[in-house]
């Protein structure tokens, strides 16, 4: 097998999907209406791709799948920091679609490979706002995508609620704290959140899986 290439990208991220909290995904349930949309928003605290510094850039993907994701057949299309340079966009496009990752190892790659579609990514200004600890979260690229991310909240008090998923063996993540999110996004690829699914990470996602 080839050798995986020489990648990480460590620090915040969200995703909001459609899902309803607890997202049924996350323990290898059907998703909440059987479909699969979502959006994810990276904070590059510290990042490489080889000898390419990625530190300080936002990325976000946003994925759709018209089944649970295992079945395949999705579309995603990656939003990189207009910020980036020319080395650093190419960077960001291939660890965002999880080129040179071992299989199955990182939620990127296995994300990529069951998308059949994969559109032309996009560089623009990207604001994007995350406190894990608080679960909080603002993503904003004008004319594109808007989400937050907010605490659950108990239904009859108001009072923020807290829940964390925790996976020892997680693609993604080892331990997220979940959220309520909404998105609106308009681009190739739509999205309609209200009060759904959220959950937010720090962490250091590598070529070879969840460090």
């Amino acid at each position: 097998m080839t050798p995986a290439m020489d990648w990480s990208i460590e620090g915040p991220h969200f995703v909001n999907c459609n899902c309803d909290y607890g997202c049924p995904c996350q323990f290898n349930a059907r998703p909440t209406d059987g479909t699969c949309r979502a959006v994810v928003a990276w904070r590059i605290d510290s990042g490489h791709f080889g000898d390419t510094r990625l530190d300080g850039l936002h990325a976000v993907n946003i994925y759709a799948w018209p089944g649970a994701i295992h079945e395949g057949n999705g579309s995603m299309q990656s939003i990189i920091d207009e910020r980036a340079s020319d080395t650093q966009r190419t960077a960001l496009v291939a660890i965002l679609q999880g080129e040179g990752a071992d299989p199955g190892a990182v939620m990127l790659q296995i994300y990529r490979t069951m998308c059949a579609t994969a559109h032309k990514p996009l560089y623009k200004p990207i604001h994007l706002e995350i406190d894990v600890a608080e679960r909080t979260a603002r993503l904003s690229i004008l004319g594109l995508v808007d989400s937050a991310v907010e605490p659950i909240r108990n239904p009859v008090t108001g009072a923020p609620q807290r829940a964390r998923v925790d996976l020892p063996f997680g693609k993604e993540f080892r331990l997220a704290e979940v959220a309520s999110g909404r998105t609106r996004a308009t681009g190739v690829i739509p999205l309609e959140l209200v009060n759904t699914h959220a959950h937010l990470v720090h962490n250091r996602l590598t070529s070879t899986g969840v460090a």
